[in-house]
């Protein structure tokens, strides 16, 4: 079950929202606050033993907007995000970007993660895109899980606060 918006208003899964406009009939829009461009490459392992998250460089807006090439970046976004252990959460690209070239790829949010989240913003557009502080570019939809289960332990919990 997909949980609508008077459920994610009144149990709070959404803080530090831009304005009640993000709210939508089925999930709830999440904004740019900041972007960044890769600067060395990752490493992944089974256990994480070895893990290296790659290095980014935080990307300026000049006058809140900012001009992007064709490529990869990282996003964070603006909102902090509860998920109750019974639910958990997916992203999606909001359809203004994907008619601009560009499109978002997002983890699952799983049982009991708050935090601030990030996404990797891929620009097709040969051309590049253009993107202003706090834009509207994803949609976070909950889904209610049958039963309860074990809270989020991961390390990225209640990071980017």
């Amino acid at each position: 079950m997909i949980l609508p918006k008077k459920h994610i208003l009144s149990c709070s899964l959404i803080s530090d929202h831009i304005g009640e406009n993000q709210f939508q009939p089925a999930g709830v829009d999440l904004t740019l606050k900041k972007i960044f461009r890769f600067r060395s490459p990752g490493k992944i392992d089974f256990d994480n033993k070895e893990r290296r998250i790659s290095e980014v460089e935080e990307i300026e807006f000049k006058e809140e907007w900012t001009e992007l090439e064709h490529g990869a970046y990282k996003v964070l976004f603006n909102e902090y995000v509860r998920i109750p252990t019974d639910a958990a959460a997916f992203c999606f690209p909001r359809s203004s970007l994907l008619r601009c070239g560009m499109t978002l790829e997002c983890a699952v949010w799983d049982p009991g993660y708050h935090g601030r989240s990030e996404a990797l913003l891929l620009v097709k557009n040969q051309h590049g895109a253009v993107l202003k502080k706090n834009a509207r570019i994803a949609q976070m939809v909950f889904l209610k899980l049958v039963e309860e289960t074990e809270e989020y332990s991961g390390d990225y919990k209640g990071e980017n606060k």
